[in-house]
């Protein structure tokens, strides 16, 4: 108390924290100087910033008239950097060493302790640091001058050699091919020092302008260390609530703190848990646990969460693989990151754990060798995959680690279907890198079937007697239309029929197509319907006069899933004018994945519906005269076109599009004359660029229909 009594209080400073330069100021510390001197005493002549680097170069002026410059050694030092002619390059064009450069190196990467402090009129205002640059003399003068001196000393050993030798022999030179980089010897050169260095060699300089200490323009910068709002508004983060001012007057005791159970950095506790957000929870759990049931995650979270919100979280960082959840592959594997085992990045790693997904999505096995084998990543890095979501079974391969969940299935329907949608556009991105056989995943209709596994012999027995039933009813079928040719060739016997041969797979595309309206749509890549469509629709329909071309099928147009089936396929005719059924199936799965579960598209939508629809809409197939060599799949040769937008193009577009239904390629100077014929006047050059580009692509000097171009 004594000393409190001694020790008065004189003055109470008002405190503020000013920001308009939090993110701009930096504090240069100079080398030492005499203190009858100042740095804002030498002229600057120049100064230059690299920003993402912090670095800075500042070009001083020497005073070479003071005393202490030693005239002789300056002139000496700018003889050695430039040579005797100097000329615009030169370091010193007064043949003089009249300046020198600084360089900036960070003293410190951590500022957030300290602020530039401006004292005035009773208040202290504060601005904090962004950073603190250390400058330095730069010497890289004497490294050009040592280049000259080399550059000198090989000339003239060069001039002496040609004197005093003859003619060199003629020398065997061995040319070498560099090998194509590895991703591993990638990585590691990426990691280098060498390209670290070159990366920030290639950094632009920013020039900057240099004002001194008594300048207009600094004395107006200056006025921004100063708190610009009177009320107060800047400095909330200065109010601190009485508990915290205690906590920061009197923080706990390290006798404290040992007290207290320390628990890995890596462990969190539930009841911490609990208090993060649902989202940071549902990632905290999957990132650590891997694979898990959703009836576990429910417990673990807690009865009074709701299991709507927690099944909007979970498909953000985890997959469906058979009834059950896997966290995704970048929650593990981080952008930036990469193998503790092979330095593989991060991006590599992602896809191969993808396929061993994918793989469980097919079969409850997975042998590690195949998986290594396509991936070509190293045993570790394969083995920490599996790990991740299988055990391994001696002689047999890897099992998934957890049973299929067949109720989640069939409780979560639309679930089930947008994560099925998600695996199609995985096993297309696979196949595309890993050069695989097209295999279509194993639909699951109405979520009820079990995991996929070997046949019994039971079941092979059901599956021959099955075989045999449809190969008996093809044949009664073919019998009949025999008999029918025979009748009608005995009434009318003066015409022949012309027979086609039906083969079997003929036969079985009937079929489906007479099961296609009650079929969920395939939407997986490559495969496709190969229905008989005219104009879209199957042939019988086409024949029979009930053509749909404009208008809604029949009992379909006032439901809510026509209704929002329509709305997506005009506006996206809208955006894109031409477009084949396989590129209109991969946006409407787009356009499922971005709906919310129970959205009504998630009934099921098939390919017949799907393109009544787009008929409907005002489009119309364009019947595009593919070489037969092609290799476009069924779905990618069935081309749709807007026919009537509303637009001044119609016309034009409605004669590119004859050209290309009789024209599988076409060059650009007969769509030009066309559309003059067509059209009755000289189109510009804006109008049929326009016109291009809404339907057709060019390659390699010709123009193909959107979609219909094969590389």
């Amino acid at each position: 108390m004594a000393n409190e009594e001694d020790d008065p209080v004189v003055q109470e400073i008002d405190v503020y924290l000013a920001k308009s330069l939090a993110e701009k100021l930096y504090l240069f510390q100079y080398p030492v100087r005499p203190a009858s001197m100042t740095y804002d005493d030498i002229p600057h002549l120049s100064a230059k910033i690299k920003p993402k680097q912090q670095k800075v170069e500042l070009e001083m002026a020497i005073d070479t008239l003071n005393p202490n410059y030693c005239r002789s050694k300056g002139e000496q030092i700018a003889l050695n950097v430039d040579g005797a002619c100097a000329d615009d390059s030169s370091t010193y064009s007064s043949k003089l060493m009249d300046k020198q450069t600084f360089c900036s190196s960070q003293s410190t990467s951590n500022t957030a302790r300290y602020a530039a402090a401006l004292y005035r009129q009773g208040e202290l205002h504060l601005t904090p640091l962004h950073g603190i640059l250390q400058l330095r003399p730069s010497f890289s003068y004497l490294d050009k001058a040592d280049a000259k001196h080399r550059e000198r000393e090989a000339a003239n050993e060069a001039g002496d050699s040609s004197q005093d030798e003859a003619e060199e022999d003629v020398k065997q030179i061995t040319v070498r091919f560099s090998r194509p980089e590895s991703e591993q010897a990638r990585q590691r050169r990426v990691q280098s020092y060498e390209f670290l260095q070159k990366k920030h060699a290639e950094e632009p300089w920013v020039h900057l302008h240099y004002y001194g200490l008594r300048d207009s323009r600094s004395e107006h910068e200056r006025q921004y260390l100063l708190c610009q709002g009177s009320s107060g508004v800047e400095n909330t983060e200065l109010v601190k609530s009485p508990s915290e001012y205690l906590m920061m007057l009197m923080p706990p005791s390290p006798e404290e703190e040992k007290d207290k159970p320390v628990a890995p950095s890596n462990v969190l506790s539930m009841a911490q848990l609990r208090t993060l957000p649902l989202a940071d929870q549902i990632k905290i759990l999957m990132k650590n646990v891997k694979v898990m049931p959703f009836a576990n995650l429910m417990s673990l979270l807690g009865p009074s969460i709701d299991s709507v919100a927690v099944l909007r979280g979970i498909q953000k960082v985890a997959m469906l693989v058979q009834g059950n959840w896997v966290v995704k592959s970048d929650i593990l594997y981080p952008k930036d990151s990469s193998s503790p085992h092979s330095g593989v990045p991060a991006e590599v790693l992602c896809r191969g754990r993808d396929f061993v997904m994918w793989k469980f999505t097919q079969s409850r096995w997975v042998v590690r060798k195949e998986v290594a084998a396509v991936t070509k990543l190293c045993t570790e890095d394969v083995k920490d995959f599996l790990e991740h979501m299988a055990v391994v079974r001696i002689n047999k391969g890897w099992e998934f680690i957890l049973p299929y969940d067949g109720e989640f299935i069939k409780k979560h329907p639309d679930v089930v279907q947008r994560q099925h949608m998600l695996w199609t556009g995985i096993q297309a991105k696979l196949e595309k890198v890993y050069n695989l056989v097209k295999e279509t995943l194993p639909k699951k209709p109405d979520g009820q079937s079990g995991p996929a596994g070997l046949l019994s012999g039971d079941q092979r027995v059901q599956v021959a007697k099955s075989k045999a039933q449809q190969n008996h009813a093809l044949l009664e079928r073919e019998l009949q239309r025999r008999k029918e040719q025979m009748r009608v060739s005995e009434v009318l016997p003066g015409v022949r029929i012309k027979e086609e041969p039906m083969s079997e797979e003929g036969e079985e595309e009937e079929e489906r197509d007479a099961e296609e309206d009650e079929e969920p749509m395939d939407t997986s890549l490559g495969g496709g319907l190969h229905s008989r469509l005219a104009n879209g629709l199957p042939s019988g329909r086409a024949a029979g006069g009930d053509s749909f071309n404009g208008h809604p099928p029949p009992g379909c147009a006032s439901t809510p899933v026509a209704r929002e089936l329509r709305a997506f396929v005009e506006a996206t005719f809208q955006r894109q004018f031409v477009l084949t059924l396989s590129e209109l199936k991969r946006l409407f799965n787009l356009h499922l994945a971005s709906l919310p579960p129970g959205h009504t598209l998630f009934s099921g939508i098939s390919d017949r519906m799907l393109q009544d629809t787009v008929l409907a809409a005002g489009c119309k197939q364009i019947l595009v005269p593919f070489p037969p060599q092609t290799a476009a799949s069924p779905d990618e040769q069935k081309v749709f076109a807007l026919w009537e937008s509303g637009d001044m193009s119609d016309q034009h577009r409605q004669v590119l599009l004859e050209i290309f239904s009789k024209n599988y390629r076409v060059r650009r100077n007969m769509i030009q004359s066309r559309l003059t014929q067509e059209c009755g006047e000289d189109l510009s050059k804006q109008e049929v660029d326009k016109v291009l580009k809404d339907c057709c692509v060019s390659y390699g000097g010709m123009w193909y229909l959107k979609g219909t171009v094969q590389s």
